[in-house]
């Protein structure tokens, strides 16, 4: 599975594919595991082999707010600039669902740009995928009621994992969201009312679309 992912990516590199390989490190982790914490250096890249990140930024008063996903293939653009920078993690990356990653040391991110342009590309792509996702966000705090943030969410985890049914807590939601857990529990009871979903025990059955 691994072999298809990355060559998937770089259909038109094998030698990079092997040297990624060759000089990343692959370890396992389990959902909830932190791999990328604020403040920490950044010494090397994940790339996502199977499984799923989030990545969160914490505010001063502690709230946090889900930034993006990060699937299988792809990696972390925040890793990448601030790897590249010497500079510490602004981000925060927790897993999503038990996952794999490769992770690639920095020096070695910098001396691939030079030697193959599907590599820079990689990036680039990965930059212009993030940064539209993050205008996704600023516009949905600017303009969108927390409802249909929250119902957005919802439907965007459902895609991801390929499942109706979402394991999550409330309380998991309100942290991705920047808001209190009263708030979505009472949100969550409204949308059940009207029919848009229907509520267990830590899991949520979305009954309809967007």
């Amino acid at each position: 599975m691994q072999s298809s992912i990355l060559n998937s990516e770089f259909t038109s590199s094998p030698e990079l594919v092997e040297k990624l390989y060759k000089n990343g490190v692959a370890k396992t982790y389990h959902e909830g595991d932190i791999i990328l914490d604020e403040n920490a250096s950044i010494r090397s890249i994940p790339i996502v082999m199977n499984g799923m990140l989030k990545v969160i930024r914490t505010e001063e008063d502690g709230r946090e707010i889900l930034l993006y996903y990060i699937k299988a293939g792809e990696s972390c653009i925040m890793s990448f600039l601030g790897g590249m920078h010497n500079e510490k993690s602004i981000v925060k990356a927790e897993v999503e669902e038990d996952t794999e990653i490769l992770f690639l040391p920095v020096d070695k991110v910098s001396l691939f740009i030079k030697e193959y342009p599907e590599w820079l590309d990689y990036i680039f792509r990965l930059y212009h995928k993030r940064f539209e996702e993050l205008l996704d966000i600023i516009n949905a705090i600017a303009f969108k009621k927390v409802d249909e943030r929250l119902l957005n969410l919802l439907h965007k985890k459902s895609e991801i994992l390929n499942s109706t049914t979402i394991s999550v807590t409330h309380e998991q939601l309100a942290n991705e969201l920047g808001t209190a857990r009263v708030v979505i529990s009472r949100l969550l009871k409204q949308l059940e009312y009207s029919g848009k979903l229907k509520l267990g025990r830590n899991k949520i059955e979305l009954l309809s679309t967007i």
